[in-house]
């Protein structure tokens, strides 16, 4: 019974910011790994970048340096900071969860998923 619900999404302007939220509820989220995927249309969902129990990260190519995952496990909480968006990072953003405490990029290997929250970044 975990729910992930993000906040954040918006239009923004190439060359921009955005600081994704993701509050986890109903499980014990200091022990799962975190991660973002994104999908935009006609694309499938890719892997964004994930935390695991103890604050490792992984960060796919087409964001390094740009985007930073954090986390707050006194407020139950992942981020999602962006920056220097580009109309590429167009996509609805999804928060998920593993009842692990390790990191996977694989959508299969997640249990729990958010709605998910439109990212639109113009040129």
């Amino acid at each position: 019974q975990v729910q992930l619900v993000e906040s954040g999404g918006g239009l923004v302007q190439a060359g921009g910011s955005l600081r994704l939220s993701c509050a986890a509820s109903g499980g014990t989220f200091s022990s799962y790994a975190m991660g973002w995927f994104r999908q935009a249309p006609g694309k499938e969902r890719e892997f964004v970048t994930g935390i695991n129990w103890s604050g490792g990260t992984y960060v796919a190519d087409s964001v390094k340096g740009r985007f930073t995952i954090s986390r707050d496990n006194a407020k139950n909480t992942v981020y999602l900071q962006m920056n220097s968006l580009k109309p590429e990072d167009t996509a609805v953003y999804y928060c998920a969860a593993r009842s692990t405490e390790w990191l996977a990029t694989k959508g299969y290997d997640y249990d729990y998923w958010g709605q998910g929250t439109q990212v639109t970044v113009s040129s």
